[in-house]
């Protein structure tokens, strides 16, 4: 008797032997829950068994969702903003903000 959390297993196991993945992604093909996906992969990358190939955008453009692949490797690096650079973003995004509201004033006068 195979059990079919043997065969999504299996399956995710030989779609990171073709590639890279996100635990997302892995998700969606496999069938498995996100938070189950999540585990195997903390385990297999503790074990050594896959590393992190690189990070992609969140919708906050932050370097938060990770892309594994197997085999022994080194991990990506996350790339991180200054404080500079937050401060510079934070005050682009007020000057955005501050002119939407601007202009929505401006649309019920």
């Amino acid at each position: 008797m195979i059990k079919v959390n043997a065969m999504s297993q299996a399956k995710m196991i030989r779609m990171l032997l073709d590639g890279e993945y996100s635990c997302q992604d892995l998700a969606q093909e496999t069938g498995l829950h996100y938070v189950t996906v999540q585990a195997y992969m903390r385990a297999l990358h503790k074990e050594g068994a896959a590393y992190i190939a690189r990070f992609e955008k969140d919708s906050r453009g932050r370097d938060a969702i990770k892309v594994y692949t197997l085999g022994e490797g080194v991990d990506a690096k996350r790339q991180k903003m200054t404080s500079a650079q937050r401060q510079a973003k934070c005050r682009q995004n007020q000057k955005i903000r501050e002119l939407f509201s601007r202009g929505a004033r401006r649309a019920v006068a």
